[in-house]
């Protein structure tokens, strides 16, 4: 008889583990042809999560080419203005998905705040606080992290702001 496959795990998960940071995990199917930019709503709705609570990750660049990842509900859409002004900057624009895995170590749709190359300014969106659990990416396609929204804020240092439309 086989054994079951133990799951792999992520930068994330190994770095939530070593500080103490409770959380739990979800997997699911990673449908490779969904590329929309729904691709967190269609997540959520997959694992049976409110999407008021799933958390998707987007990094930006400031005007120095500094970084600042910024995390909101899967369904709104990031406000750059707000965003910038939360973090300090002048302005804020999106980073190229092409650049993503080389600065921060993950691919597009499995984008964590935690675990990246480099520990950078974050930004999560307050309605987190409204939650007593929240879901952001494991740091792979196919995992979600379900974690509470002042753990992550504090393992971070982020800063909680509005920052969606």
């Amino acid at each position: 008889m086989a054994r079951k496959d133990k799951l792999q795990k992520t930068n994330a998960m190994r770095e939530l583990e070593a500080a103490g940071v409770p959380f739990s995990f979800e997997t699911y199917e990673v449908d490779e042809t969904d590329t929309s930019n729904e691709l967190g709503l269609h997540i959520a709705q997959r694992l049976g999560e409110d999407p008021a609570a799933s958390f998707k990750t987007l990094v930006c660049v400031t005007p120095a080419g500094e970084h600042v990842v910024c995390c909101l509900p899967v369904a709104d859409e990031l406000d750059l203005k707000k965003a910038a002004a939360a973090a300090g900057e002048k302005s804020l624009s999106m980073m190229h998905v092409r650049d993503l895995e080389p600065v921060t170590g993950y691919v597009r749709g499995g984008c964590s705040p935690v675990g990246m190359k480099r520990r950078f300014p974050t930004l999560i969106d307050e309605t987190a606080q409204l939650f007593d659990e929240i879901h952001v990416s494991g740091g792979r396609r196919g995992l979600s992290l379900v974690i509470s929204p002042d753990e992550l804020v504090r393992f971070c240092g982020a800063t909680l702001a509005d920052i969606v439309r």
